[in-house]
C-alpha cells in the first residue's frame, strides 16, 4: 500500500484547522457451496464513518485528512461515507441543498445521544469510540488495516436507466468460521454540489461534497446474516433513485458487522470510476 506523504498531508491538514424497496433473492439467505479462499488473502477494507455538517467550519478539514487516508491506501481497501447529521447537519431549504438525512441523525445519537463529541467525528469499522482529533485518524486506520478478515464482501449492480431503479446483488463470502451479523446496504453520491460553511467563517454555495450517505437500502441497521465458512450468502435488494441523484455519481457500499465491530465493507459505482478495482 502506498502511504507516501500520507502523515505529512494529515499533520499539515491539522495545523490548518488550529478545522425502497427492498426484496431478497428469496425468503431467506440463500446459500452457495464455494471453493474456500485462503484467510490470508483476505485482508479487512475499513469502513470510515465521517460525520460531517453543512454548517460545520471545520468540517471540510476533516474531509481533506480523510481524502488523504483514502488516497494513500486506496478506495478498495479504506471506504469512506460523509454522514450528514447532527447539531450542524443542514436539511435544506427553498435556497439551498440540504443532505442530511433522518436515518443519518439516527446513526449520530446512537454514538453521541448528548452531542457531546462536536464535529467532524469519526467511527473506524465500529470498532472505535467517536474519533474527533484528525492527528489520531491515520494512525487508527494503520493499526486496524493490518487485521484479517473473516469474511469478503463483493457486490453487482445493475440499473434500469428507464425505471431509474438499482438492483444491486450483495454476497458475503465465508473464509474463516462462521459470523454472525447484520448486512448493511447504503447508498451513496459523489460531487454533490452544496453549500459548506468553511474554516474561515465564509459560505461555500459550490462545495463538492463526496461519498454523501444518501440512504439505507435494508432498513437503518441491515438486516441479520450467517455467513459461514467455504459458504457466500447472497442478497438482492432493488431501490428507485430520486432525479436529483447523477448516476454516473453513484455507488452501493456494503458491509457486515457485529458487535466485534465491521467484518469486512466493500463499494461499487454503478459505472466504472478511475481508479475503481473490477471485481
Amino acid at each position: 500500500m502506498k502511504i507516501k506523504n500520507l502523515f505529512l498531508g494529515v499533520a499539515t491538514a491539522a495545523m490548518a484547522m488550529a478545522a425502497a424497496s427492498c426484496s431478497n433473492i428469496d425468503e431467506g439467505d440463500r446459500f452457495i457451496e464455494v471453493n474456500p479462499v485462503n484467510p490470508e488473502e483476505v485482508g479487512r477494507a475499513i469502513l470510515i464513518e465521517d460525520f460531517t455538517g453543512q454548517r460545520c467550519v471545520n468540517c471540510p478539514t476533516g474531509t481533506e485528512i480523510i481524502n488523504g487516508i483514502v488516497e494513500a491506501y486506496g478506495e478498495d481497501n479504506v471506504i469512506a461515507v460523509g454522514i450528514h447529521s447532527g447539531p450542524l447537519g443542514f436539511a435544506g431549504n427553498s435556497k439551498a441543498v440540504g443532505l442530511m438525512t433522518d436515518t443519518g441523525n439516527k446513526y449520530y445519537t446512537r454514538w453521541d445521544k448528548e452531542n457531546k463529541m462536536g464535529q467532524p467525528w469519526v467511527i473506524f469499522n465500529r470498532k472505535t469510540s467517536p474519533d474527533s482529533k484528525y492527528y489520531n485518524w491515520a494512525a487508527q486506520v494503520s493499526t486496524i488495516i493490518s487485521e484479517k478478515a473473516n469474511l469478503s464482501v463483493n457486490i453487482a449492480n445493475a440499473y434500469d436507466a428507464d425505471k431509474r431503479t438499482l438492483t444491486t446483488t450483495v454476497g458475503a463470502d465465508g473464509v474463516n468460521g462462521t459470523v454472525n451479523g447484520k448486512l448493511q446496504v447504503w447508498i451513496v453520491e459523489d460531487g454533490v454540489p452544496a453549500l459548506q460553511m468553511m474554516p474561515d467563517g465564509s459560505a461555500n454555495k459550490e462545495y463538492v461534497h463526496n461519498h454523501v450517505f444518501r440512504a439505507a437500502v435494508n432498513g437503518t441497521w441491515g438486516e441479520d446474516v450467517t455467513v459461514k465458512e467455504g459458504e457466500t450468502t447472497t442478497k438482492q435488494y432493488s431501490y428507485v433513485l430520486p432525479e436529483a441523484w447523477n448516476t454516473d455519481n453513484i455507488a452501493v457500499v456494503a458491509f457486515v458487522y457485529n458487535d466485534s465491530g465491521v467484518e469486512n465493507v466493500a463499494k461499487k459505482y454503478l459505472v466504472v470510476h478511475k481508479g475503481e478495482t473490477e471485481k
